[in-house]
């Protein structure tokens, strides 16, 4: 299964992203991953080697390319609670950097450079993330109703933009929250919104999780928790295929 390493022309420069995909030589439903805010590094390129195993072309980018080409920062092997603290002071200004405007500028060039890639099938694709990168996932899918049929964003801040932002996704939706994130309280108000926007969707609270969990390089992370977000991810991916 290879992996290639790519530049991806957009506004402000060229971001760095790398893709996996099968090496069958065929056209493949197109994926854009976006990664959490720890950014590329080798679980991501697990994630989406196991993705294009399925038979999925998946595009990550490096979304603080404006800061310079993945690893924008360095990050331990594991990143445990006694990391965090340093990790975010680096961080954090490169999330509050990360504008609206220059998301909704990223995705479409991200978008235009999936779709034109000659292994990636004709007709709509699907975007997927974790933490930030959760709600970069439903604000390009708001903004590009007609290209993108599947969203899914895991332990993300999806509510952070408000409920304007659903009535424009006409994608099938899963999110997938984390218990240590979401109390039934919020999850129902946040279904009550999607319901709302009449978003065909599936929104739930993974039993016994903590922000990060997809993730096995963080001390965050949940085998059964990572499990579940397949069961989830796979069966919607494979809707938007043979739609």
């Amino acid at each position: 299964m290879p992996i290639k390493t790519l530049q991806i022309p957009t506004a402000d420069g060229r971001a760095d992203a790398f893709a996996a995909f099968p090496d069958r030589g065929e056209h493949h439903p197109g994926v854009l991953m976006y990664p959490d805010g720890f950014g590329i590094r080798p679980v991501l390129r697990e994630m989406a080697l196991e993705l294009a195993g399925h038979g999925y072309y998946v595009l990550v980018p490096n979304l603080f390319y404006r800061h310079g080409p993945a690893p924008v920062i360095e990050l331990p092997e594991h990143i445990g609670a006694e990391a965090r603290p340093a990790v975010f002071a680096q961080l954090m200004p490169l999330i509050e950097a990360h504008t609206t405007e220059r998301v909704l500028s990223d995705a479409d060039s991200y978008l235009r450079f999936l779709t034109t890639r000659p292994e990636v099938a004709a007709g709509p694709v699907a975007v997927t993330g974790y933490c930030i990168g959760g709600l970069l996932a439903v604000r390009t899918a708001a903004a590009h109703p007609g290209q993108v049929a599947a969203v899914a964003a895991f332990h993300g801040p999806v509510s952070a933009d408000g409920p304007d932002l659903y009535s424009k996704i006409t994608a099938e939706v899963h999110l997938g929250h984390a218990e240590g994130d979401m109390t039934p309280e919020a999850l129902g108000e946040l279904n009550q919104a999607l319901d709302a926007a009449g978003v065909g969707y599936t929104s739930e609270i993974y039993p016994g999780t903590i922000h990060g969990f997809p993730m096995s390089d963080t001390d965050a992370f949940s085998a059964s928790g990572l499990k579940r977000h397949w069961d989830r991810l796979l069966p919607l991916l494979d809707r938007m295929a043979n739609s």
